[in-house]
């Protein structure tokens, strides 16, 4: 199963992870240099939630924390409230 966010679809992606080092010129040295360029991945923050279906039933899903936060899925009562 891939790390994808069942919403809206987001998955790992590629980048460079770059490493330097010296003195910034400003603080009085001659400038950073770039020792090393690595490639890296950048994962999706993903929780696996039980979200609410909209025909009353409960499902568990991988979703990004964005959609959590942006209100993009209801997430399941986990007991139901006290009645009087």
């Amino acid at each position: 199963m891939a790390r994808v966010c069942e919403i809206c679809g987001k998955a790992p992606q590629f980048g460079n992870s770059v490493e330097t080092r010296g003195k910034a010129k400003y603080l009085g040295g001659v400038g950073t240099k770039i020792t090393g360029i690595t490639r890296r991945k950048f994962k999706p923050n993903l929780q696996r939630i039980r979200v609410a279906q909209s025909d009353g039933t409960n499902k568990r899903m991988l979703v990004c924390t964005q959609c959590i936060r942006g209100g993009l899925i209801r997430k399941a009562v986990a007991v139901k409230p006290f009645e009087v």
